[in-house]
């Protein structure tokens, strides 16, 4: 294994699309979701370990869920949890991360990841992130992983990108056109028709001294604040430098601010079962489902009479009775229980907001 290998699992998200099932508290990377006995960030860490050393597998964090990390990554060093003391997005939480790193290894290649997406084809997964590292180990690129569109999904971002430019020693890689931002569904159709349109999946994968140029250029602001502390990382100073840098900090993501701006940034065109498990209705499509196409996570609770198309998650040991429903997801968690269109989900942010205006956090 190459100890030049390091991974950053970004796990600092809540989660709101989950609600009421994800909260705050408990967001959706630490749940049990798909029913298998282990967490979305268990089963994360558990795939990055077959590229990086154990030691070289860090966790970036809101500072509320370092309990919720070391009950479930136990093996985890505390050096590896890289705390943020408020969200800022992903710029700079991986601009802190690229930061530690320097100081242990200033030739790493670094792999970027969300803690909560689903990844169907572990073995395939693996082979297309070695083919990424041997990329950038010869080139000085940023590479993000594309994913094969199989439907005109208006919630993903897309990448557009070069047939004509190809890599040759490797012709799934192709240099990046444009990124677009969840297009409306006529825009997503042509996207998929035109076969030049990936899903934007959120991986990344570069060397070190790469993104931190480029992390120069585009985002001078960010990158100048981690430079003046520095040579606080990995002590004791650490926690007080990271809180002055964050209440500085302006909160931007690494699409935004660096992938949609450099002119070095390829695609690797990918196919290994990819979900971001972003919503109810992406959860609905990995779930087993009965005969009349329902997703119920507690099969011996709940009752379902001409019901169809639904997922149904409520606690263990509370009958529910569910009757001439059609694609509605039906959640319960705790004090809480969403009743919603599947075709409405993209407004469970708003229902969140409004229920923590007008009742405070304790439902949030």
């Amino acid at each position: 294994m190459n100890k030049n290998n390091y991974c950053v699992i970004m796990a600092g998200g809540i989660g709101v699309r989950f609600w009421p099932l994800s909260k705050t508290s408990r967001p959706k990377q630490f749940i049990d979701i798909l029913g298998v006995g282990k967490s979305l960030i268990q089963m994360t860490v558990h795939r990055f370990k077959q590229i990086c050393p154990n030691e070289n597998i860090y966790i970036v964090t809101n500072e509320m869920y370092y309990d919720l990390v070391k009950e479930q990554i136990p093996h985890i060093a505390d050096e590896q949890i890289i705390l943020e003391p408020m969200r800022r997005n992903t710029a700079p939480c991986i601009a802190y991360a690229n930061c530690k790193i320097k100081q242990r290894n200033p030739d790493a290649n670094i792999i970027v990841a969300p803690s909560d997406h689903i990844i169907l084809n572990e073995d395939s997964f693996i082979s297309h992130i070695q083919a990424a590292i041997s990329c950038i180990e010869k080139n000085p690129w940023l590479l993000t992983l594309g994913i094969k569109p199989t439907r005109p999904d208006t919630g993903y971002g897309y990448i557009q990108f070069d047939e004509t430019n190809k890599y040759a020693p490797e012709p799934r890689i192709s240099k990046v056109k444009i990124f677009t931002e969840k297009p409306e569904l006529d825009l997503a159709k042509q996207f998929l028709e035109s076969g030049d349109f990936l899903w934007n999946a959120g991986i990344f994968v570069w060397k070190l001294n790469v993104i931190d140029k480029v992390f120069d250029l585009y985002l001078p602001d960010v990158a100048e604040l981690f430079k003046q502390n520095a040579d606080k990382m990995n002590t004791p100073l650490e926690k007080e430098a990271v809180h002055f840098i964050y209440e500085h900090c302006r909160s931007i993501s690494i699409d935004y601010g660096i992938m949609e701006k450099a002119t070095n940034v390829h695609v690797l065109s990918s196919d290994f079962g990819w979900s971001d498990l972003g919503t109810w209705g992406s959860l609905f499509e990995q779930l087993k489902r009965d005969e009349n196409n329902n997703a119920i996570h507690t099969h011996k609770d709940v009752f379902a009479y001409n019901t169809n198309n639904c997922i149904i998650n409520t606690p263990k040991g509370k009958v529910i009775v569910v009757q001439g429903l059609q694609d509605y997801i039906i959640s319960e968690s705790d004090n809480t229980l969403l009743i919603c269109k599947k075709q409405d989900e993209q407004q469970i942010r708003q229902f969140v907001s409004d229920v923590q205006m007008q009742k405070g956090d304790k439902y949030i």
